[in-house]
């Protein structure tokens, strides 16, 4: 059962000292976004996160980073049926956030055609939705602070 929360996961690595994040090309709508799906039953946002980046890109991680970047989504994007259960003044749902180390190649789900590497810059103008970009933004920081301390 389809629980009323959404989560975003955002694919990163270090080429070369600069932080590269994967944006994948939905198949349903021309645009592009970060891994986002639903948690199921009492599943975790985490645990949430951890299904759908295999899912949806055949992954696994063990470098997780949950991030402060919440967002609240109209429940329409939300199919009707997978909505059904929830109470009827559920209007909005929270979208938790988690970057994660991406060392794999990508194995695309048929949710998307396409994914890419790209540069925070590139990123941030290719991603549809602000809460991908505010959440990049975060992320972005965070590595580059991390970075920082290592130097």
């Amino acid at each position: 059962m389809r629980a009323p929360f959404q989560i975003l996961a955002i694919p990163y690595r270090i080429v070369d000292g600069t932080p590269m994040y994967c944006v994948f090309h939905r198949a349903d709508h021309d645009q592009w976004q970060f891994i986002a799906g639903g948690g199921e039953d009492n599943e975790t946002p985490l645990a949430a996160a951890k299904r759908e980046t295999f899912e949806e890109g055949g992954v696994h991680s063990t470098q997780w980073l949950g991030l402060k970047s919440l967002s609240y989504i109209p429940v329409t994007i939300i199919s009707e049926m997978s909505r059904k259960h929830w109470d009827s003044s559920t209007y909005v749902i929270p979208e938790y956030t988690f970057g994660f180390e991406c060392q794999d190649d990508v194995r695309l789900s048929p949710e998307h055609t396409d994914c890419v590497w790209l540069t925070y810059d590139e990123a941030n103008q290719k991603l549809k939705w602000d809460s991908n970009r505010t959440a990049l933004y975060e992320l972005n920081c965070r590595l580059k602070k991390a970075n920082e301390k290592e130097a």
